[in-house]
């Protein structure tokens, strides 16, 4: 281990190098956001210092109309002045917001002893349309005979100062200005329920405009709004469902201080555009023969192009998107493309992912070249069905040529979950497009037993391809936003991947789902599918209080608990209500363990709907006292936990059973384990026996989606962790190696061979395990202010490494196991207060650097344990 640096003590014992800085500002945890639709925006920042035990103790924020007034002298918006606090998070901007303004923001910390340190770099937010709305701009459309184009021209006659587009065209829209994309945005404005909230998105579109004639223009495509593929969860027959529609307003501020606008209304002009016809679940089919070259741009005649005409609109509320968007994140060569037969090719990629592909072509005027997506490949045939939506044709693209040289074209309006590309009517090159929502990566893990780092990176790739403004469940089938998935999902995600907006978004569609009677759907949004289609289905809609508590887990949020509350007892009102003998009735269950591959075992579903309703009304609870708001939900709690032991609890034989299903079921031991529901003298029984069950199988698990992510932590807490191990690294079926054996990249939906989807997260949850127990990383409180580190699944393995950023900063963990030494370095970020759990046989085989400030020492079950502040900290353990 590297030395490290003498430094000065301080009064409080502890050491620092210098006074606290602040960095990573951000608005609504985004990084200078254009659009901001909050009045009352909130600020965060991340603090740092050299040394050990450095805490923040008070803020200044200034916030001015121009950079160069961020001085207290001159700020001219707001200056909070000094304000005692330790929270860099959750700051509410206190001062003026009006409509489309641009608000430049600093920061400034005070630190233990009372030292200011410097002013951090200025960062920024802008506001969007907020209570000023969309002005006179109207909804606009018209009959087309495929996707619709629309334009206007306009006259710029000055220097502009800068110039916003404030825009929403459902389901989906290509923005355009003067022949370019006003952004890399894709699938653009994020799905929601149309009828309760409707997304517009926000471009700074200043360096798109010229002097003289400009057009502004959109292609619409129909995503969820107006799909025509009849489907078995009928989105094309929502309470929304309606022709493509447009609404639009273009600001154009000069610096002599005029301001034009442009906006939707009949002076628009529209027509039919090549795409013939667009479905999510279908494809797209593109007539390149009907491309009209520069209609965005000047100079183009649309004398032919009939008026626009004015339309309803949707009737929700319009409020700027404030998640990240849908990017092309990659471009992927394929690694082999073969002719299986005369005319026909496949192209495999190497991987599985959401997206879609781009061809190039050169065809005689009118060749249909067919491009058809798929996960697998069968009987010569990339294998694309879909037994929920109507017809033949699904996840497969048609273009059509126009002839001459070589021809390029990509999909705008729908994206396909695929390894393989089925090339039929002409050769072609073809390249996979990975498409998801751009959210940032927080976690990088590493360690000696390649097969968790071939989980972390298959993981990681499945959530990803299921991130499409929604959490969906698959790519491929579906695209649904399956609440269940998302319950069992949620801490893996969330410890993963940067879903502070993401997840503050579908929240919100959640609510917007929710029925006057308080119930929830199992999907989100929902076309009215999902209130009595596989329903009541307790463990999937109860992810609301677990999300929301999750969210206040990783980020401090407690204005989103504010929000939420009130639907939130609206729909726990209407779970206990229908609550009968102390149990809670659920249809669905542990779905998919091995051996039933068409839904869950033959056992009461009764038993973990109860369970997870007892979690989720303990999470309100907590909830409540987090946010004030008094609750009687740990009595529902204490009777719902009854109900179970009652009747699913042998205390003869130590374990959970049900009468419907003879065998043992380990999630029907898991769950109540890991959810605190087994009664205390019970408890080392039932995971003995759960311990015992996995071992008689040959340390196989036999757990759904509800068990797996709870069946490897419940073995490890309780002592069993070289159990859990042999699950984890098993490569027979069923286990995660039995996938990767068959040559999965992903996550599959299924223990079986013939999974139907093969990039769907919820049985995928093992990689929470392995950060948390293998690594040994394990955060809690408020916007993680606690940290508890303690590898304690570390056999079959010499090395583990995690690194996370938090809302309060970088959190690592790093440990290395030689000779019968153990290494663990620990950064703790300022403002947390880590648990630190060092493997050995007794305190005195335990040695810390820097030892003088380590402190006190606890000994218990084979750890040495410490409580350490802020700073970056080795412990070597010589009998780990």
């Amino acid at each position: 281990m590297p030395e490290l640096p003498e430094l000065p003590e301080l009064e409080d014992g502890w050491t620092s190098g210098g006074p606290l800085t602040a960095g990573t500002l951000q608005t609504e945890y985004a990084d200078r956001p254009l659009g901001v639709d909050v009045g009352t925006p909130r600020l965060s920042w991340v603090g740092t210092a050299p040394g050990y035990g450095a805490t923040q103790t008070a803020y200044q924020v200034l916030v001015a109309s121009a950079p160069e007034l961020l001085s207290p002298e001159r700020a001219d918006v707001w200056d909070s002045g000094k304000v005692p606090s330790a929270r860099s998070f959750g700051i509410e901007y206190d001062g003026p917001a009006a409509a489309r303004t641009r608000y430049h923001w600093t920061v400034r910390l005070w630190d233990g002893l009372d030292r200011a340190g410097e002013w951090a770099a200025p960062s920024w937010f802008e506001t969007g349309l907020l209570s000023e709305g969309f002005g006179a701009a109207r909804w606009i459309g018209g009959a087309t005979d495929s996707a619709p184009l629309l334009r206007r021209i306009f006259t710029v006659d000055g220097t502009i100062r800068r110039a916003r587009l404030y825009a929403s065209g459902l389901g989906y829209a290509d923005l355009r200005l003067n022949g370019q994309a006003v952004s890399d945005a894709v699938l653009e404005p994020g799905f929601t329920a149309y009828d309760r909230t409707v997304l517009y998105v926000t471009h700074d579109v200043t360096a798109l405009l010229q002097a003289g004639d400009n057009v502004v223009g959109a292609e619409l495509g129909r995503g969820f709004f107006g799909m025509t593929s009849v489907n078995v969860w009928r989105w094309n027959q929502t309470p929304w469902t309606a022709d493509p529609r447009l609404i639009a307003r273009l600001v154009v501020e000069y610096d002599d201080g005029r301001m034009d606008e442009v906006v939707s209304d009949e002076s628009w002009r529209i027509t039919g555009g090549p795409t013939l016809s667009d479905s999510l679940y279908t494809g797209e089919t593109y007539d390149a023969r009907r491309a009209l070259p520069g209609w965005d741009a000047a100079g183009f005649d649309d004398s032919d192009w009939p008026a626009a005409s004015v339309v309803e609109g949707p009737k929700g509320k319009l409020v700027a998107q404030a998640h990240e968007p849908i990017r092309v994140i990659e471009t992927v060569d394929p690694v082999e493309v073969s002719e299986v037969r005369p005319g026909v090719w496949i192209a495999d990629f190497g991987r599985t992912v959401a997206g879609w592909t781009r061809l190039s072509v050169t065809a005689p005027a009118g060749t249909t070249v067919s491009l058809t997506h798929g996960e697998t490949v069968a009987d010569g045939n990339v294998a694309a069905w879909n037994v929920h939506v109507d017809g033949d044709r699904i996840q497969r693209d048609e273009y059509i040529a126009a002839g001459g040289e070589v021809e390029t074209w990509e999909p705008k309006f729908s994206y396909k979950g695929f390894r393989y590309v089925q090339i039929e009517g002409a050769p072609a090159q073809v390249e996979m497009r990975v498409v998801n929502s751009d959210v940032p990566t927080v976690t990088r893990f590493a360690s000696s037993q390649a097969s968790y780092e071939q989980f972390d990176r298959a993981m990681r790739r499945t959530i990803l391809s299921n991130l499409h403004g929604i959490p969906t469940d698959t790519p491929y089938f579906e695209k649904n936003g399956w609440t269940g998935d998302a319950q069992v999902g949620a801490p893996t995600m969330l410890a993963t991947l940067g879903l502070a907006r993401f997840f503050t978004k579908w929240l919100g569609d959640i609510r917007d789902s929710q029925a006057d009677s308080g119930q929830l759907p199992v999907i989100v949004p929902s076309s009215g599918w999902g209130f009595t289609d596989l329903s009541p289905a307790t463990e999937w809609p109860t992810v609301y209080p677990f999300l929301l508590r999750e969210m206040y887990r990783w980020y401090g949020d407690e204005r989103l608990l504010r929000e939420h509350w009130e639907p939130l007892t609206r729909y726990l009102t209407w779970e206990i209500d229908r609550v009968e003998d102390g149990l809670s009735v659920s249809v669905l269950g542990d779905w998919l363990p091995p051996g039933f591959g068409n839904g869950p075992a033959p056992e009461d579903r009764r038993l973990t709907g109860t369970a997870y309703l007892y979690r989720a009304v303990l999470l309100a609870a907590e909830i409540g006292e987090i946010i004030g708001e008094p609750n009687d939900y740990r009595k529902a709690a204490v009777e719902l936990a009854d109900g179970v032991n009652r009747a699913f609890l042998d205390r003869e034989a130590g374990r959970y059973r049900s009468a419907d299903d003879p065998d043992y079921r380990q999630t029907s031991n898991a769950v109540p384990l890991a959810f605190g529901i087994v009664p205390d003298e019970l408890v080392p029984r039932v995971a003995a026996g759960l311990a015992a069950d996995v071992e008689e199988r040959g340390f196989h698990l036999n757990t759904g989606c509800l068990g797996v992510g709870v069946l490897l932590p419940v073995l490890t807490e309780h002592g069993y962790g070289e159990v859990a191990t042999k699950v984890a690294l098993q490569r027979t079926y069923p286990s995660w190696g039995y996938w990767f054996d068959l040559g999965a990249d992903t996550m599959w939906e299924k223990w079986e061979d013939d999974s139907r989807s093969r990039n769907h997260y919820f049985q995928g949850t093992v990689v929470q395990w392995i950060y948390e127990n293998v690594a040994g990383l394990r955060l809690s409180g408020a916007g993680c202010e606690r940290i508890v580190v303690r590898p304690d699944a570390r056999s079959e393995v010499d090395s583990a490494s995690i690194r996370t950023e938090t809302i309060r900063g970088p959190v690592s963990v790093a440990w290395d196991k030689r000779s019968g030494m153990l290494s663990l370095e620990v950064q703790v970020p300022v403002g947390v207060t880590a648990e630190v759990h060092v493997p050995s046989a007794s305190a005195s085989d335990v040695t810390a650097v820097p030892e003088s400030l380590a402190g006190e020492t606890t000994y218990a079950d084979g750890y040495t344990v410490y409580t350490v502040p802020a700073g970056r900290w080795t412990f070597t353990s010589r009998s780990a």
